[in-house]
């Protein structure tokens, strides 16, 4: 109870209770013995902080030893931060393990094959020519070719996964999958806006909640869309239910029901 009235009384995230040093830390407190106290707010933000900073450039420097020995893979990410600033962070890969090496305001470069390419090449030499084997970028192909041409020892290839949500993104834009998406979003946004019917469902057995569709990540689509199929028996009851009949007062709540009782958007779906 102590440790969970410290995680409330803190705000720590529960899932915080996940990670694999907590156990670790619990373990050698105990192994303390009685009235041992823990770090001081200093030690935490200067000097155990210092340390743990060494520590993890130890465990990197290991990882240096796996890329002279076997090669690795130098993996650009790109993303937008709040400012809507085109970062890259640069991440390399080993059989050993995954290390973050530097993030990139990619503002002035990303228009240009060539300054892109300046730009890998400096990671390149960061890591060392001889020790890169591979590169993956969400697209740049441009530049993956221009980097492959400099240094003969290294392929490009995008990222599959990019590649793949693009894809969806165009499966997204054909007219036939617009429309089901439209009508998919009705229901889900008229569940969601009435107490009523999201009580309802939400006492159903083994009921959970409708994933919507995100801005950003384009399967979340087509997520949505199987969330939808698999509530399919408990939105048909709904709809078809006494309760339901009482509510019937507008156009909109007409539309939904016939939505979800139309035998071609079930089949679609």
């Amino acid at each position: 109870m102590t440790i969970a009235l410290w995680f409330y009384d803190a705000c720590i995230p529960i899932n915080a209770i996940n990670s694999p040093f907590f156990q670790k830390a619990i373990d050698q407190i105990a192994s303390m013995g009685h009235g041992y106290k823990g770090p001081s707010y200093h030690s935490l933000r200067v000097n155990l902080l210092r340390n743990a900073k060494r520590y993890v450039k130890l465990v990197v420097d290991s990882f240096r030893n796996t890329w002279a020995e076997i090669g690795c893979t130098i993996m650009g990410d790109g993303w937008k931060d709040t400012r809507q600033r085109p970062l890259i962070n640069f991440l390399i890969y080993c059989p050993k393990g995954i290390s973050f090496i530097k993030s990139v305001d990619a503002s002035d470069i990303v228009t240009s094959a060539e300054n892109l390419c300046n730009l890998f090449a400096k990671i390149v030499e960061m890591v060392g020519s001889n020790n890169v084997v591979h590169l993956v970028t969400d697209n740049a192909k441009a530049a993956g070719s221009l980097l492959s041409e400099r240094y003969l020892n290294i392929c490009w290839s995008p990222c599959a996964a990019h590649c793949i949500n693009l894809i969806l993104k165009d499966i997204g834009d054909m007219n036939d999958v617009k429309a089901i998406v439209s009508l998919a979003s009705t229901v889900t946004v008229f569940i969601y806006n009435h107490k009523f019917t999201l009580n309802w469902l939400r006492k159903t057995t083994g009921w959970k909640e409708i994933i919507r569709p995100g801005e950003t990540r384009f399967v979340t689509t087509f997520l949505a869309l199987k969330s939808l199929h698999d509530h399919k028996d408990s939105l048909q009851s709904l709809v078809t239910s006494d309760d339901y009949k009482k509510f019937l007062r507008i156009e909109k709540e007409k539309d939904v029901k016939q939505i979800i009782l139309d035998e071609g958007f079930e089949i679609t779906v």
